[in-house]
């Protein structure tokens, strides 16, 4: 068993926060909690694992309430909390495992509770995903120093330490600025493998230009300004 996974044994029932954005496994994120229902939620899950499920929901519709059932969900783990006088709070979370909706719970809470199942990706040969994650992860690294380049190289570069497959997929995805639908279609892949590759084209087309584009940032430091934008 996966530390992830070991970490919401025995978690089948979890509220749930729907929200317009998708969240991975390991991505930190700062939410500002108002609703009062929410706030419920809050001192709720402080009483056990400080854990909850978020799923993305972007209502098509004046009827539709919830997200529906089979969705995938990231679980987010409160590591912060600022509650202030009136009872909002400022928390800090880090998504832990990804889930899957089966259905709602009946229940008295004012937050939605759904029954759901944890997942992971499915094994991959090592063979194949090893040296994938190795490519990907050096275009990732000069894409890095691309963007640390276009910013003016202040202070010093941050050391990136490459981790395992899986992890990698996700933080190089948390990295972009995907839309919802695109973030949400590598969070429910179950195949590193693919998650990886869809990656790699997407940095393949982007690197070469990024370091075009800051060699002439450096360049118009001294000699006037560069227009060039990058096609992502």
């Amino acid at each position: 068993m996966s530390e992830p996974i070991d970490k919401v044994s025995g978690l089948r029932h979890l509220p749930l926060f729907p929200l317009p954005l998708v969240m991975l496994p390991n991505e930190v994120l700062p939410l500002h909690i108002f609703e009062e229902r929410y706030r419920q939620m809050l001192k709720d899950v402080a009483e056990e694992r400080n854990m909850f499920g978020l799923l993305l929901f972007e209502p098509e519709g004046a009827y539709i309430e919830r997200p529906a059932t089979g969705t995938v969900g990231c679980v987010a783990e409160i590591k912060e909390t600022e509650t202030f006088p009136d009872g909002r709070s400022n928390i800090l979370t880090v998504g832990v495992v990804r889930f899957r909706l089966n259905e709602y719970v009946e229940s008295s809470d004012p937050y939605f509770v759904g029954d759901v199942e944890y997942f992971e990706d499915d094994k991959s040969d090592p063979q194949i995903v090893e040296p994938l994650a190795d490519n990907v992860f050096g275009l990732f690294e000069r894409m890095a120093r691309a963007a640390f380049k276009i910013g003016g190289s202040r202070g010093r570069f941050p050391e990136i330490h490459q981790t395992d497959p899986e992890s990698l997929s996700f933080l190089i995805t948390a990295a972009f600025n995907f839309e919802n639908d695109k973030k949400y279609h590598l969070l429910e892949m179950t195949s590193t493998v693919e998650r990886l590759t869809e990656l790699k084209q997407l940095l393949d087309r982007t690197v070469e230009q990024m370091e075009q584009n800051a060699d002439l940032q450096a360049a118009s430091r001294q000699n006037g300004h560069s227009k060039k934008k990058i096609d992502i």
